[in-house]
């Protein structure tokens, strides 16, 4: 039986991973973390001082999906989308939180400085999701709210839902 492949970016702290592992468990689909990924296969092409973290090699991570993403049933979790193949997903959901919110998410996991400020700036501008809308056909792009434990229920049932619609429709 097929199943899509589900891309979930946004800023750091929004609550991707969250709903990524809890939507994997849900669906019976594959959980991947780039960020995880990389650091456990070293896909690194450098460290990037003024924000104190590696610089991931895009081609290496390109690399290391391609198989799984071909087979389909994938989540996959990054706050970057602009270098992921367009053909690799059936839709991307786009997590925006309140600023106040993400500060004290970012604050908690030890961001600061210049890291901690372009993070909320790259929110409140809506960087990340301008750059799905340039990356992915616009229709198969959603931005869903993601402050409260409320939102990451309503968050799961209707990315359920959609699942359960494409499967319904595609196999």
């Amino acid at each position: 039986m097929r199943r899509p492949n589900v891309l979930l970016t946004g800023t750091p702290g929004v609550g991707k991973t969250t709903l990524g592992k809890e939507l994997a468990s849900r669906a019976g689909m594959t959980y991947i973390n780039v960020g995880d990924m990389a650091k456990e296969g070293e896909l690194y092409d450098g460290f990037d001082e003024e924000y104190d973290c590696p610089i991931l090699d895009e081609d290496r991570v390109i690399d290391e999906l391609e198989d799984k993403m071909s087979e389909g049933g994938v989540i996959v979790d990054y706050h970057g989308c602009d270098f992921f193949p367009e053909r690799w997903f059936h839709i991307v959901f786009v997590l925006r939180t309140e600023n106040s919110f993400l500060y004290d998410r970012l604050e908690s996991r030890g961001y600061k400085g210049k890291k901690l400020q372009d993070n909320i700036q790259c929110e409140i501008f809506q960087t990340l999701y301008e750059e799905a809308v340039l990356s992915y056909r616009e229709e198969i792009v959603h931005q869903l709210p993601s402050n409260t434990p409320e939102d990451l229920e309503r968050n799961l049932d209707q990315i359920m839902q959609w699942i359960e619609q494409w499967m319904k429709d595609n196999n």
